[in-house]
């Protein structure tokens, strides 16, 4: 099997800034996170974007497409060179194991470092992603956040006043353990 065309690191980093771009609330925020995933897979001969209607990445060869964005179908030569990663709900590529083990290290490094009052805020989130997601944390955008905050936390995760206290720096800390930054989900 040849390699891919697109690294795996690229295509997670790509996704990861398409999420927050769609997540972003600032219009200016949003350019900026679409900008940087375009300079990421440029270099790669590759052309990003949204399809919105079922919220999937879509990455094209540049030669594919025309300068105002057209898909050419006459240039298409192996259409297994396109590329799309669904945004909402998972592919196979998340299976549950994997992405429970990925996050069961995260919650790991927050007990670690921060202590067991962050690291149980930890495990909630990671079972909230997990088991409703099949996400890891850094996958998480705006709207799994805040559902996890204003619904799954104060009805699933029975957390100690302590626990309810520090839920915004625990949030600060677990995607700070995973080198993101938590998306603006109030």
């Amino acid at each position: 099997m040849p390699d891919p065309e697109l690294p795996e690191e690229v295509l997670q980093e790509a996704e990861r800034l398409t999420r927050l771009a769609r997540d972003a609330i600032d219009p200016d925020e949003r350019a900026t996170y679409l900008s940087a995933r375009d300079e990421l897979v440029e270099p790669h001969d590759f052309v990003a974007r949204l399809r919105d209607e079922d919220e999937t990445l879509v990455l094209h060869p540049a030669e594919w497409v025309d300068d105002d964005g057209t898909v050419r179908p006459s240039q298409i030569d192996d259409v297994d060179r396109g590329i799309e990663r669904p945004l909402s709900g998972t592919g196979e590529e998340h299976e549950w194991s994997a992405v429970e083990e990925h996050n069961a290290a995260v919650v790991e490094a927050v007990a670690d470092e921060h202590g067991e009052v962050h690291a149980a805020n930890a495990r909630a989130f990671a079972d909230f992603l997990g088991n409703h997601y099949v996400r890891k944390i850094e996958t998480a955008g705006a709207p799994e956040v805040r559902e996890f905050v204003e619904e799954y936390y104060p009805r699933n995760a029975w957390p100690t006043t302590e626990q309810q206290s520090l839920l915004s720096e625990s949030l600060e800390l677990i995607f700070d353990a995973v080198g993101a930054e938590v998306p603006e989900y109030r």
